[in-house]
């Protein structure tokens, strides 16, 4: 593997952001007195900070550089009162008003933090403390609003914001956060940017102070207007379970890390302390904070990566105001801005590109990094298996950027193979296509789970005379018929069965399993090829829906009729539901049979033109239609078990005219290969 030559990287920050950060708010050279800006009570004094909140000569907007000025000295006084309470002296002064937060337990660990003076646990707290306050602004929002804005600059420039807390005090904020043109300490440092001695703790201490005077000015609004503020849950993490693939990592491993971290080019020495604490989180059991620390510093890694093998080196700076981040969004990108190929993902290899997704961006997927730095997530109850993951990865990823020898001997230990053999095989767990996949499976096992209860021989009589009807018999003589046709286009390593004409229906959940093993690309997958998906997502939800609304309609049915407390017309409803109980089972799973085939070939409808793919989505919105339908049918509300039969042959006949034209993707995909 290439390994990438360390250059002399000093900083991440373009010049002009290095200069609002680091020096702007220390050219301003005089004493501020903290009882202008705190009183003794603890009632912050806004109209000191805001008066330092100026604006250009054209007064259209704020003078950032400006404002930075004027406000170094406030930051400084404030700073030194901070640094000087005592954890009860601050609790007593601050914490009341720090409750609007809805994570109050956070601000005693900031202070700690400051008084620490390691800057980066005050980088780590300049971050958590910005999240939780654009997601309390949010809730502040919606006191008047009805949709929070998801970006914080939007959210700061809203007219619900201005009615709470008045303009001025707005823009203090903007000033800090939230613009491109100031500070933006939340972006600078989320998205990796910011070592830890190019953040003055001086601003963590001010936006603490801020926090609360926002608490006094938000009591003072709800007084006045008598509403109560309501804090929106936490947002809980998908179950991660299925998409655990590394093991826990151990102290070997650990040991590892922490010397290939020293060693490996793929950690910029400015960024090292980030790696050091990270280590340190993990090991006390602090989850949330080691996974900040090592997102951040993924996508500063990866940011360098990229700017090398794309050959743009100024990428890896902060970009001005005027041009857009060089972030996640862009680095696991399909193109450049330019359009041209992105070269990181063929360098990093699709596994690890799957992981980076999984984990950061898929919709079904944890979002790790978003929920994080939106303050969504309670970081008390952040997952053990999700820090795992990521340190995990860590590892593997450094190891590629560390010299041969140094490689062969970590590589050397028994846990660091099974690391990196793990990465290598790694495959999506929250793409479309793998949801859809765990969906079919799930609804099979669902099916075939449809309880088979003792009937009474009244009620077994009436189900076999109706199965017995000829329209019945035709639905099931052609589910057998397109079953077959079907089958003929299972890729042979897949087939299970030696006899396509003879197909027996107990063996159809075998195949399903084998056909949801066959790998289906899903890296940077087209639109077309992702409509199609959402249309099968739909349709095996469906499926899934109606299997359950079946289950429960048997059992309170069935123990209704052996109770004698079903009248004349539910007795006939459900005869009609046991006797097409059958016939639904076998429709449901040739169904998913259907949805499995055309996901293995799905990339194959990229080959189809404008009238034949548009002509395929309407085939698979009608299948889709018949299993909304069926989901009605089978509601205890409807109850229409009598048009189950009818809905189903015209389904079927539907199917089985579009298959003998051949433009399915499972007939399409020979065709496509041998072109």
């Amino acid at each position: 593997m290439e390994i990438l030559i360390e250059d002399p990287i000093t900083t991440c920050l373009s010049p002009s952001v290095y200069d609002m950060i680091c020096k702007l708010g220390f050219e301003v050279k005089e004493n501020c007195d903290i009882n202008s800006i705190v009183t003794q009570s603890g009632e912050v004094c806004w109209k000191t900070i805001t008066d330092c909140a100026i604006y250009t000569v054209s007064a259209q907007d704020l003078d950032y550089r400006g404002s930075v000025r004027l406000l170094g000295p406030v930051c400084e006084a404030v700073h030194s009162h901070l640094s000087s309470l005592t954890r009860e002296q601050f609790e007593v002064q601050c914490a009341p008003w720090l409750q609007w937060t809805h994570f109050p337990q956070l601000f005693p660990e900031i202070f700690e933090s400051l008084r620490s003076r390691q800057s980066p646990a005050i980088s780590l707290s300049l971050m958590k403390l910005t999240s939780c306050l654009e997601r309390a602004l949010g809730d502040v929002f919606l006191l008047i609003g009805k949709e929070c804005p998801f970006l914080l600059r939007d959210l700061l420039v809203s007219e619900e914001l201005t009615q709470v807390f008045g303009q001025p005090v707005v823009n203090v904020l903007r000033v800090f956060m939230g613009s491109p043109h100031g500070l933006n300490l939340r972006n600078v440092l989320w998205h990796g940017f910011a070592s830890p001695q190019e953040i003055p703790p001086k601003y963590c201490s001010m936006m603490l102070l801020l926090m609360v005077g926002l608490g006094q000015l938000l009591q003072s609004h709800l007084r006045r207007t008598r509403a109560t503020l309501a804090h929106r849950p936490f947002v809980a993490l998908p179950d991660l379970k299925d998409a655990v693939v590394f093991p826990d990592v151990t102290h070997d491993v650990l040991s590892v890390l922490e010397e290939g971290m020293r060693k490996s080019t793929f950690v910029l020495k400015s960024m090292l302390p980030y790696w050091e604490l990270a280590l340190i989180k993990f090991k006390s059991h602090r989850f949330a904070d080691c996974a900040i620390l090592l997102l951040t510093q993924l996508e500063a890694g990866l940011r360098k990566v990229f700017a090398g093998v794309n050959q743009c080196p100024q990428r890896l700076l902060t970009a001005e105001s005027t041009a857009l981040y060089t972030t996640f969004d862009e680095i696991l990108a399909k193109h450049l801005n330019d359009g041209q190929i992105n070269q990181l993902p063929l360098f990093l290899g699709g596994p690890a590109m799957e992981f980076l997704w999984d984990f950061l961006n898929h919709q079904e997927g944890p979002r790790i990094r978003d929920h994080l730095s939106h303050g969504e997530i309670n970081l008390l109850e952040f997952p053990k298996e999700a820090a795992d993951q990521l340190l995990a990865f860590s590892i593997v990823l450094l190891l590629r950027f560390v010299d041969e020898d140094l490689s062969s001997s970590f590589q050397g230990k028994a846990a660091i193979q099974s690391l990196v053999s793990l990465a290598e095989g790694y495959s999506a767990h929250f793409h479309p296509v793998a949801q859809l996949k765990k969906q079919v499976l799930s609804c099979e096992k669902r099916i075939r789970a449809w309880p088979c209860l003792p009937l009474p021989e009244e009620a077994e009589r009436g189900a076999a005379r109706l199965e017995g009807d000829s329209e019945t018999k035709a639905c099931s003589a052609l589910i057998i018929k397109i079953m077959c046709e079907l089958c003929r286009h299972v890729p042979e390593s897949h087939c299970v069965f030696e006899d396509l004409d003879d197909i027996p229906p107990e063996r159809w959940p075998q195949l399903l399993g084998s056909l949801c093993s066959v790998p289906v690309p899903t890296l940077f997958c087209p639109r077309a090829v992702l409509e199609v998906i959402t249309v099968l997502q739909s349709t095996s939800t469906c499926c899934a829906q109606v299997s359950g609304q079946v289950t429960a309609s048997l059992e309170q049915r069935h123990q209704l009729w052996a109770e004698r407390r079903l009248r004349s017309r539910q007795r006939r409803s459900f005869l009609h539901m046991l006797g097409s109980i059958k016939l639904l089972s076998s429709a449901l799973h040739l169904i998913l049979l259907l949805i499995a085939l055309e996901l293995i070939n799905v990339h194959v409808v990229c080959a189809k033109n404008t009238h034949d793919y548009q002509r395929y989505l309407k085939f698979l919105k009608s299948i889709l239609q018949y299993t909304e339908n069926l989901v009605v049918y089978t509601s205890p509300e409807k109850n229409k078990w009598s048009g189950i039969t009818n809905l189903t042959h015209t389904a079927l006949l539907r199917i089985w005219t579009f298959s003998e034209k051949k433009q399915m993707l499972t007939h399409l995909a020979k065709t496509h290969k041998l072109d």
